[in-house]
């Protein structure tokens, strides 16, 4: 296995090689040169740039879309438009390209507001407030920039993350996550990649995985292939559990951290194996997939200033004595090695992950284990999973 960029924690794994990620025909030289078996893209911005389309085009079986399907993160607005096509339910929205449109927009919906920037964000170019005037200047920093934007109505009830993987046909689910967006305990401050993920859930019913893939997955996987752009790789659904029923917030085009890290982590089933399988049209004949009992609960430690103005530099330490803990491994994010010394290089530096017969359970290893770890000015939310580890969760 190689990884290219990769960082200081995947290099004590795997062979890590230099390559421009939005450059796909460096992607394809590198897939060529060395012969794979399969490429997995992580990544939104190796997707949109088409990397899938070239290593295909060099007969490379490859785990991730096209351009054109990546779209669907993309673009928010084209997003929309597939999903009003296949029926999916969603929320009420409309596309804005100026602050007079914005304006509009906001009246007619209310508070709460919710503005997204149309392009790629990194999982921070949407902005929720019950604050008028910051809804609107967040339209309006997207326009100055060239930007749209899109306005929708808020949805209620609490989220799910699902990941669908397809291989253009077939739609296999995942197990169900939910991470938490917000840098403050009680979800406060603004959107970031996301502090933190547990998984399974225990207030989402046993029907929800295939009532989602009924209703959600596998319309978006039948549209993008009769738009003659097959979707193949992750189809990553954001889902509220509304008191209308469910509702897709939002389609990514790739594996969503820190959601993957709780569910990668109780897999069984060889994942080479499953995502080979949707990289070469042959999901509708794999077997099922096996998890582990329990759950698994993830903490992200991030840099002083994160997510505004991250400090990178910052020497690491203590990762050995959280991965001594029992059922628990240290997830890299922003590392980088420098003379031997692991040191900050990113806003969200590290994912410490923990598995436990309970959620509870889970959810203390996780803590115990993030605070072991020293990184000057460094912080972390300590209520990840905690109103669902009390039973405070429910769908109405």
């Amino acid at each position: 296995m190689i990884v290219a960029p990769g960082n200081a924690g995947i290099a004590q794994v795997v062979e890590c090689v230099s390559v421009d990620v939005k450059n796909p025909q460096a992607i394809a030289d590198l897939a060529t040169e060395r012969d794979v078996d399969l490429v997995v893209v992580g990544p939104e911005v190796p997707l949109m740039a088409g990397a899938g389309d070239a290593l295909r085009e060099r007969g490379i079986p490859c785990f991730g879309p096209s351009k054109a399907a990546a779209l669907i993160e993309g673009s928010k607005a084209f997003c929309k438009e597939v999903m009003a096509e296949a029926g999916i339910p969603t929320a009420m929205a409309r596309v804005c390209t100026t602050e007079s449109q914005a304006a509009d927009a906001l009246d007619a919906f209310g508070a709460p507001y919710v503005v997204k920037d149309d392009g790629l964000a990194a999982g921070k170019g949407v902005v929720v407030t019950s604050d008028r005037t910051e809804a609107l200047g967040h339209a309006r920093d997207c326009f100055a920039v060239g930007g749209t934007v899109v306005i929708e109505e808020y949805l209620d009830g609490p989220e799910v993350s699902l990941f669908g993987i397809s291989d253009g046909t077939t739609v296999v689910a995942m197990q169900p996550a939910q991470d938490f967006k917000r840098v403050g305990e009680g979800d406060v401050g603004p959107n970031t990649g996301g502090m933190g993920a547990y998984s399974p859930l225990p207030w989402v019913p046993d029907s929800t995985v295939t009532e989602v893939t009924e209703r959600v997955l596998q319309p978006m996987a039948t549209a993008m292939r009769e738009r003659g752009t097959p979707f193949i790789g992750v189809l990553y659904a954001g889902l509220a559990m509304t008191s209308r029923g469910i509702r897709v917030i939002e389609f990514n085009a790739r594996f969503g951290d820190p959601e993957t890290q709780v569910v990668l982590n109780r897999l069984v089933t060889p994942l080479g194996e499953f995502l080979l399988a949707a990289a070469t049209g042959k999901l509708a004949d794999f077997r099922a997939l096996e998890w582990k009992p329990g759950f698994a609960v993830t903490v992200v430690l991030a840099a002083s200033g994160y997510p505004a103005a991250p400090v990178t530099g910052t020497p690491i330490g203590g990762i050995e004595l959280a991965e001594s803990q029992g059922n628990t491994k240290v997830f890299h994010a922003g590392t980088s090695a420098i003379d031997g010394v692991l040191i900050t290089s990113g806003g969200r530096v590290l994912s410490v992950t923990a598995e436990g017969d309970t959620l509870v359970q889970a959810r203390e290893l996780a803590l115990a284990a993030t605070a072991m770890i020293s990184i000057d000015g460094s912080h972390y939310r300590g209520d990840i999973a905690q109103l669902a580890a009390q039973g405070g969760i429910s769908i109405t």
